[in-house]
């Protein structure tokens, strides 16, 4: 069902259940004014022939000597009947509409009462000697009534469903905005991307474009980034599957320990691959917003000896200061692979990338919500430019050799989790600082 049927359905069926209630008390009030009407007409008449009766001279006091044919020239109305009796129940005088049979007469009052196969409503009036009844048929009302509720009725209906008719224009036009929407994404190239004006809709469609343009600038850093992986994996993996041909084709013509020297560099040349490899789907699984709400959580104490110990000989450069609490440790609020994995690419760059003399320190420090670690490489030094480019993919200095991509992954972790990484000049050579939320404490039941 469209959006604009279902809104003409719910306020058109609001529209008519209201418009029926008020026509429906309308009418039955109409109904009882026109009864009222009549009512007060048969008691007009009969005071109108009690009055003229009057008027008349009379022959004789005695009702048999009564001109029953002056009642002819009392003004009835055509659709009425009268007529004029004793109080003995003799007829004085008739209509012509009573078709020779005398209207019973009862108590003074309304009566209804049935007279030749018809229902008849009469009133009776008594004066001096004589009962004047006046009455009209009860179809003749109902024919007048159903007359003046179809007068007022059918202008009533003709409204209502021209009012259904403007709420379905109206609709139409009300959410033609919509269909513009509809209308200009379903124009697009497959591969056209560009935001959606926000200045010409309604007030209440622009969080909605707003949010169609959020997407479609997500999904253009999504494709600009996939791009920019293709290229640099293309660039990246050539050079070392070049250099390790390169060795294996030298140690197959070669013998002895040139050809151990080209079988070593071959072996060094893969391991560099595996690692840049292993970083690259670590990366992927940042990047494609995996589930991480099963994955084991650690304390930083844990977090920092497993990153050591994947470090093996090299983490004994490392001076260690502990200035948090070790127990008891509150868990990190990410998964431990990723903040293990975080700690020793921050480590492994300070250790391989620094300079060869400097003590090259490690701290631990805990605040209320996070968890941080900063890394001093002993006295090395960064440019300006050079610190802007540390956390680009694939960007490496000229005098270093890796895969370009550890501090590039300490960066999407922080993006990803809350985290955050800074890189500074310190006199204590270059430091880094990673800071890891906290998960909240567990109560105690």
């Amino acid at each position: 069902m469209s959006l604009r049927l279902r809104l003409t359905l719910m306020i058109g069926s609001s529209f008519v259940l209201l418009w029926l209630l008020a026509a429906g008390w309308l009418l039955h009030d109409l109904r009882q004014q026109t009864m009222q009407a009549f009512d007060q007409r048969l008691m007009a008449s009969a005071r109108m022939v009690a009055g003229l009766l009057e008027q008349m001279p009379q022959q004789s006091s005695s009702p048999a000597l009564f001109n029953p044919a002056s009642a002819a020239d009392l003004g009835i109305p055509n659709e009425l009947a009268c007529q004029v009796s004793s109080l003995q129940g003799e007829i004085l005088a008739s209509s012509s509409q009573t078709t020779g049979q005398p209207l019973p007469v009862r108590q003074p009052g309304f009566a209804e009462q049935e007279l030749d196969g018809e229902r008849w409503r009469s009133f009776t009036l008594q004066r001096n000697d004589r009962l004047i009844t006046t009455a009209d048929r009860l179809s003749e009302r109902e024919q007048l009534t159903t007359a003046a509720l179809l007068a007022a009725g059918i202008p009533v209906g003709l409204a209502l469903l021209g009012s259904l008719l403007l709420l379905w224009i109206a609709s139409g036009r009300g959410l033609a905005p919509l269909q513009r929407i509809r209308n200009a994404l379903a124009e697009r190239d497959a591969d056209s991307l560009e935001p959606l004006a926000e200045s010409s809709w309604p007030q209440e469609l622009r969080p909605l474009v707003a949010s169609q343009n959020a997407l479609f600038s997500r999904i253009q850093d999504a494709f600009t980034r996939e791009k920019q992986l293709t290229h640099d994996l293309a660039h990246e993996l050539r050079s070392p599957l070049t250099a390790i041909k390169t060795h294996l084709q030298i140690a197959r013509s070669k013998a002895g320990a040139d050809a151990e020297h080209s079988l070593r560099l071959a072996e060094q040349g893969s391991d560099r691959l595996q690692h840049t490899l292993e970083q690259l789907l670590l990366l992927a699984r940042i990047d494609g917003q995996l589930d991480t709400s099963s994955a084991p959580r650690a304390d930083a104490a844990e977090i920092t000896r497993l990153a050591l110990a994947d470090l093996g000989a090299e983490s004994r450069q490392l001076h260690l200061t502990w200035v948090a609490e070790e127990s008891p440790a509150p868990e990190i609020a990410i998964p431990a692979a990723l903040a293990i994995a975080a700690l020793r690419n921050l480590l492994e760059n300070a250790l391989r990338h620094g300079p060869a003399v400097g003590e090259k320190t490690l701290s631990v420090n805990a605040t209320d919500q996070q968890m941080i670690w900063t890394i001093h490489d002993g006295g090395g030094e960064l440019s300006g430019p050079a610190l802007d480019q540390l956390t680009r993919r694939f960007w490496r200095s000229s005098v270093h050799s890796g895969s370009g991509l550890g501090l590039a992954i300490v960066s999407a972790i922080c993006e990803r989790f809350a985290g955050h990484l800074t890189i500074s000049n310190s006199p204590a050579g270059v430091c880094a600082c990673l800071s890891l939320p906290l998960a909240p404490a567990k109560s105690k039941e």
